[in-house]
């Protein structure tokens, strides 16, 4: 259900909501064993980069922010270890969360097509994501919107984590 559902870029007058949104969400990771995100990351520097470069959309309805997603061309070096070709160029969605009381109101789904949108502003055919391994949540959503699973991979900055990585091409 995304009726009255907006996606726009994020601005520096957002940071308050997007950190609350980040702590409300956290938690409900931990408690389900998905330890992606922790108290310390992302914080609100990483927020702000984003921010800063234009990276980082919000879904708002009625003036209360339900999710944010960072769209950037930027692919973790172990990318290379993923069933695709990771010299394409591709639009890959960072830091996708949705406000507990927006789950599955069709938020997530919102923001990948913003990134499908945004890709094809941009001139680019793929689409990449990452989740990690425990995420069951994102892991049924992506296929239903056309991602293929791309195997698995560890990222250097979050040791002990095993990630599951979809792509989708336009």
């Amino acid at each position: 259900m995304t009726t009255d559902l907006t996606i726009r870029r994020a601005t520096v007058a957002d940071l308050p909501a997007i950190v609350a949104l980040v702590r409300a969400v956290v938690p409900l990771m931990n408690a389900s064993g998905n330890y992606q995100w922790t108290s310390e990351y992302p914080n609100e520097e990483v927020f702000r980069q984003d921010i800063a470069q234009q990276h980082l959309w919000v879904a708002e309805r009625l003036g209360e922010l339900e999710g944010i997603a960072a769209l950037t061309q930027d692919q973790d070096p172990e990318y290379a270890d993923a069933d695709w070709d990771a010299a394409t160029p591709a639009l890959v969605t960072h830091r996708l969360a949705v406000a507990p009381a927006a789950q599955g109101r069709g938020v997530a789904a919102a923001l990948l097509r913003q990134a499908e949108h945004e890709a094809t502003v941009l001139g680019l055919h793929t689409l990449r994501v990452d989740t990690n391994s425990e995420n069951v949540a994102t892991q049924r959503l992506f296929p239903k919107l056309g991602y293929r699973f791309a195997g698995e991979i560890k990222l250097a900055f979050r040791p002990g984590l095993r990630f599951f990585c979809y792509e989708k091409q336009l």
